[in-house]
């Protein structure tokens, strides 16, 4: 969707108007029919509400879209942007090309939150649609904001490159896992970011295998996908300022392997790189906007398939950090692919904190549904500031505890450690698995967000399907700590 900023519409303008209503203040300008209209709708402004009617300007009928900002006061933002993803449920499809958004009375902020909602809400993976009706076929392309205040082009610049990685991570939770696996994933991070300023690389399995990355090996040796790690850099900070990791999980597709799981539903593990996806749309974000911070994205990239060289429940890997893991259940693979990960990227590294993000238990999604992810932290600034940052975001979280006691539960008889506990407290004693791998005083989180970055109906701003979760949650964090 192209979104452009004009003065005045000129000329006829686009038949397809659209205006932001405060809660209780309908435009005292509206034409008399639309006003008791409206009323007569009970449209009071709430946010997210829409009312519709037609009107004439001169030889031209109107269509004329009223939608509520809801009340002027805290989740201001949120609200705007359910301002702008209504009108992209109500119009994406309705058959108009293109939309003027009368900007009159907004900030620029507000502006910006509005266009946002808009821009994420019109997101659709329609590549492998080839039999779409016409009215289910994509009609709205361009927006038109008139009256904006000035800074609102800039504004909106920033936002614009946040929607950009938002969208970059759905296309790559969306897409089937013959098109995706970790080669492509790596290609297609190489395409979208030309040009950014970013350096990527990656390691390929030779490289991590002499690096004695026997976890994470030990997920891909049954894929005839050939694994990868691959490493995004932006260092736009202060020089010499240590930088701050992201890590993600990217398991492209998860059978669970020998311990493999049930046919039914078995498709959706096409999102278990989610973590990765992640992570990737976030740095390309930083990247666009230009972030005054040093950041590296870390995406620890494998096909877990059940081939006869898989890896069996039972066998014993040595990980790069030289502690040994018993393997009870070879579908708790992305704690082995990340334990790797995250000791790679600290020796590489040394950074100031370092952040995991995984769709990581089924248990997670047991314990908060979709609301929320789960957070694991050694360090409560750290913890507390990720939790700020989910809150401000709209990618919300919830804490979860860490103790000796749950390590007990992970304790080996024959190595160091097995990858799952009991069934109880599963998501407890994931993460603790991981924090083994943390350097002792390296600020660590764990962002368990199994139930966020696929959704089965459509919310605030997003569809049915890939919403992106963890986007925008970092992009807050690195704005509110990284550059401030």
């Amino acid at each position: 969707m192209q979104i452009t900023f004009q003065s005045a519409t000129g000329g006829a303008g686009p038949s397809l108007v659209a205006r932001v209503v405060d809660k209780d203040q309908l435009p005292v300008d509206l034409d008399r029919a639309v006003a008791e209209g409206a009323r007569a709708a009970r449209f009071s402004g709430k946010a997210g509400q829409l009312f519709e009617a037609f009107v004439e300007r001169g030889d031209a009928v109107v269509r004329l879209a009223l939608v509520g900002a809801g009340a002027n006061g805290d989740g201001r933002g949120a609200a705007l942007e359910r301002a702008g993803a209504a009108l992209a449920a109500k119009y994406l499809t309705s058959g108009a090309t293109e939309m003027a958004l009368d900007a009159e009375g907004l900030e620029a902020k507000d502006v910006a939150s509005v266009l946002i909602g808009l821009r994420l809400r019109s997101w659709r993976h329609d590549a492998y649609r080839t039999k779409l009706k016409d009215e289910q076929k994509v009609s709205l392309a361009n927006v038109v904001v008139t009256g904006a205040p000035e800074g609102s082009e800039l504004a909106w610049a920033t936002e614009r490159a946040l929607s950009e990685g938002v969208e970059f991570t759905r296309e790559l939770v969306a897409e089937p896992p013959n098109v995706i696996y970790p080669e492509s994933f790596v290609e297609r991070c190489l395409t979208q970011f030309a040009g950014t300023g970013a350096e990527l690389s990656f390691l390929d399995e030779e490289e991590m295998r002499k690096l004695g990355m026997g976890a994470l090996l030990g997920v891909s040796q049954g894929s005839a996908q050939p694994p990868r790690l691959l490493v995004i850099k932006w260092l736009g900070g202060a020089e010499g300022v240590q930088p701050t990791v992201f890590v993600g999980k990217g398991v492209t597709f998860d059978t669970g392997g020998i311990s493999i799981k049930p046919a039914a539903g078995m498709e959706d593990m096409k999102w278990d790189m989610g973590g990765a996806g992640a992570v990737a749309g976030a740095m390309l974000a930083l990247a666009k906007r230009k972030a005054k911070a040093n950041v590296i994205g870390v995406c620890g990239l494998v096909e877990n398939m059940p081939d006869g060289k898989a890896q069996r429940p039972g066998d014993i890997v040595t990980t790069m950090s030289g502690q040994t893991v018993e393997v009870i259940n070879t579908d708790a693979e992305g704690r082995l692919v990340l334990c790797d990960a995250l000791t790679w990227a600290q020796r590489e590294f040394k950074p100031a904190a370092i952040v995991d993000l995984a769709t990581l238990t089924g248990a997670m999604i047991i314990s908060l549904g979709h609301e929320h992810g789960g957070l694991f932290s050694n360090d409560d600034g750290l913890a507390d500031d990720l939790s700020a940052a989910g809150k401000a975001s709209g990618d919300k979280l919830w804490r979860f505890p860490l103790s000796p006691a749950y390590d007990k539960l992970i304790d080996s008889p024959i190595a160091d450690m097995k990858n799952v506990g009991p069934r109880w407290a599963g998501s407890i004693t994931a993460a603790q698995y991981l924090q083994r791998f943390i350097d002792e005083g390296t600020p660590w989180a764990h962002l368990d967000i199994a139930g966020m970055v696929w959704a089965d109906k459509p919310g605030a701003t997003w569809d049915k399907g890939a919403t992106g979760y963890g986007v925008r949650l970092i992009d807050r964090y690195v704005r509110d700590k990284l550059e401030s």
